[in-house]
């Protein structure tokens, strides 16, 4: 049961950002991020878009930092890693 956290690399909206997974359940997930103050709107099918100005509270309460390719092969590994082409509708979405 981890809650990983990668590096904040993809700029938006005025700010830099990361992303919050579970390699376990999204469940772990939603709970993490709960307690963590995340806000719900900040979920994307499989991750929680994080603001690098609360790394630093979410590695104290736990989350595991990794690079961004470690934190895509763990996400796969668990099963739930959404695709592309799910992200787009198309077959096998869920």
């Amino acid at each position: 049961m981890t809650v990983l956290i990668d590096p904040p690399l993809w700029p938006a909206h005025g700010r830099v950002w990361g992303h919050l997974v579970s390699d376990t359940s999204l469940d772990e997930l939603h709970a993490f991020a709960a307690a963590a103050g995340i806000p719900s709107r900040g979920f994307d099918r499989d991750h929680y878009d994080v603001p690098a100005e609360r790394y630093e509270s979410l590695l104290e309460q736990g989350a595991v930092l990794v690079d961004s390719r470690e934190l895509v092969r763990r996400l796969r590994a668990s099963g739930l890693r959404v695709t592309a082409a799910q992200r787009r509708g198309r077959a096998g979405a869920p």
